[in-house]
């Protein structure tokens, strides 16, 4: 059940108060492998390649069943809408690496929700003390929303990332948020 906390960028801060995060318009939940093809609809869409990596089935499979791993799906009442991975649960310093996200349709404040869900179980359901992503130099869209829910740029990896779409490497911009910066 969807609880209410403060507010973040006009955006009600949610926390996990039950088995998935519910509301009125979504529901962030455990990914099954029954989510598995709709995971890899989204991280095989041409218009996606830029931005977000693909790994095959017995990879999300292993991150599924992993006590290092959380792969979620966000569902707004119509069945899944997006999907998110997080990795180095259980990591000795505290941190959590956000690794993956993805919508299946952007616009209308969707990305602001989700992100705004998803730093919310990082640090209330997983116990974080740092949260942290990588974001492709390709997508401004995706950064902006970042930095519009308090993450910090921490550094550029110049052309890390090889794209095979694009025939070329892109940098990969570094992001992290504290546990204290989201708490403020």
């Amino acid at each position: 059940m969807l609880a209410a906390g403060r507010w973040l960028g006009g955006l009600p801060r949610l926390f996990d108060a039950g088995p998935g995060m519910e509301g009125p318009d979504m529901t962030l939940r455990s990914a099954t492998p029954a989510d598995i093809g709709f995971i890899r609809s989204l991280t095989t869409r041409p218009d996606y390649a830029p931005f977000i990596g693909d790994s095959d089935e017995a990879t999300l499979q292993g991150w599924i069943d992993s006590p290092e791993a959380r792969v979620l799906i966000w569902d707004e009442g119509k069945g899944p809408a997006g999907f998110a991975i997080f990795r180095e649960i259980g990591d000795p310093s505290g941190r959590v690496e956000l690794f993956r996200i993805a919508l299946a349709q952007a616009g209308g404040g969707r990305g602001d929700a989700f992100f705004a869900a998803l730093v919310d179980y990082g640090f209330a359901t997983l116990g974080a003390a740092r949260l942290w992503l990588d974001a492709s130099g390709e997508n401004p869209r995706a950064m902006k929303i970042y930095e519009r829910a308090g993450f910090r740029r921490e550094g550029v990896q110049r052309a890390q990332w090889w794209r095979p779409c694009l025939g070329r490497a892109v940098d990969l911009h570094l992001f992290g948020m504290m546990r204290d910066e989201w708490q403020a």
